[in-house]
């Protein structure tokens, strides 16, 4: 389980801190992990004059990698880095396809101005689009990242974009020995007050517990602990809520979900989760 870890990195705080919780999961894992900048040549601001732009670039690239090396040499973490030249988002979901890794592993923040590669928006464009698992990290927060993790959220909507995810979640947790705790989220915000509304209600908590039950179902099968939870309000919300009362220290997400009068948990809600989660979110992309 997570035995070759992509990293992209910018030499910001943010992407130091994955790096040292990745480092934490080579680790356990006995893994490898993959050192990559990118070299970002699709910025407007960038005009190649006779290389010299392209090379200042790689250059710095090399710095920062041999950064990111020193520290995981201090951590006796197996590791090769890269650096290659393109636009950041294509170039890691390309490079992780190419070389069919594990996990991606990136920060929710990077540097500010001109010389930002791993902004929020560009991992949460990584997240939409890499096939690979998406590990992210949101930086500055107050909670310690722990691995390996004793309590997963795995939400659900009984699409099978999501139990496609919670297959992955019970991986991780038959890996680690890890606690499952199986959420699904009926979202009053869509119903209204008529009769078909409730109709509709009661139609969405049935959908709910059964998406659960259907996780609880594939955990116990594997002789995985497993809690079950079917609350109501924002799904979002909740999803926080839930790491915060039962001291989770991973959530494990579908990055896509149903949509319509039965829809419990939607796409949009991984990017809210991605961007404001405590502990990191492993996003994983159903293959259409």
């Amino acid at each position: 389980m997570y035995e070759r870890i992509l990293l992209p990195v910018d030499g910001s705080d943010g992407s130091t801190e994955a790096l040292y919780h990745a480092g934490e999961i080579a680790q356990w894992s006995d893994g490898t992990i993959q050192l990559l900048n990118v070299a970002d040549t699709a910025r407007d601001s960038v005009t190649v004059v006779d290389g010299d732009v392209v090379d200042a670039l790689a250059e710095a690239g090399d710095e920062v990698l041999e950064e990111a090396g020193r520290i995981l040499d201090s951590l006796d973490v197996d590791y090769s880095a890269d650096v290659i030249q393109g636009d950041p988002v294509s170039a890691i979901v390309d490079y992780a396809a190419e070389y069919d890794y594990d996990v991606i592993v990136m920060p929710t923040q990077g540097r500010d101005g001109v010389s930002e590669q791993l902004l929020g928006s560009v991992t949460e464009k990584v997240v939409r689009l890499a096939s690979r698992p998406v590990l992210t990290v949101r930086t500055g927060t107050d909670r310690e990242l722990a691995f390996p993790y004793e309590r997963l959220v795995v939400p659900t909507d009984g699409s099978s974009a999501a139990m496609h995810a919670a297959e992955h979640a019970l991986d991780v947790a038959e890996a680690v020995g890890a606690t499952v705790h199986v959420l699904a989220v009926v979202d009053d915000a869509m119903f209204g007050i008529d009769v078909r509304s409730a109709m509709a209600e009661t139609a969405g908590e049935d959908a709910a517990r059964e998406a659960v039950e259907n996780v609880v179902l594939a955990a116990e099968s594997r002789d995985i602990d497993v809690v079950e939870h079917v609350e109501r309000g924002s799904a979002h919300e909740e999803i926080l809520d839930c790491v915060a009362e039962n001291g989770a220290h991973a959530v494990v997400m579908g990055t896509t979900g149903k949509r319509g009068v039965d829809r419990i948990l939607l796409g949009s809600v991984a990017e809210k989760t991605v961007r404001t989660s405590p502990v990191p979110v492993v996003t994983v992309r159903e293959e259409e």
